[in-house]
């Protein structure tokens, strides 16, 4: 298990950003590996906050790996294998059209359940 729990802070100019928190108060430093399509992630940054008491992730975001579908990217702690988080990027015409068909669905469920509350509020009268 890690000894570290992570939380993401943003994405911002290609960079994922997040806070390695560590879960009890040994002083370990955290060994991070973050892979995209099982290659390693370049450049990845973990830099102590000592007035925080934690340790801030900077992952640069590759240029090739931003293209059409979903990219997951998956940060592990090298020390225990261990997962502590993941980020995904979706682009590309394939996106619209699972948006436009689960905001049909969304509009479909609304519908029946406004036509069910309609129809409770009519029999409880």
């Amino acid at each position: 298990m890690s000894d570290f729990e992570l939380t993401k802070t943003r994405l911002i100019q290609g960079i994922w950003e997040g806070i390695l928190t560590p879960k009890s108060s040994k002083n370990t430093v955290p060994d991070v590996h973050v892979t995209h399509l099982d290659h390693t992630v370049a450049d990845v940054e973990v830099v102590e906050d000592q007035e925080a008491g934690n340790w801030r992730l900077r992952i640069p975001v590759p240029a090739d790996a931003i293209s059409d579908g979903v990219q997951t990217f998956l940060i592990h702690d090298t020390k225990t294998n261990d997962q502590l988080g993941q980020f995904c990027l979706i682009a590309g015409e394939a996106l619209g059209d699972d948006i436009r068909a689960e905001m049909d669905l969304l509009r479909a469920e609304l519908d029946m359940l406004k036509r069910a509350f309609r129809r409770h509020c009519l029999e409880t009268m």
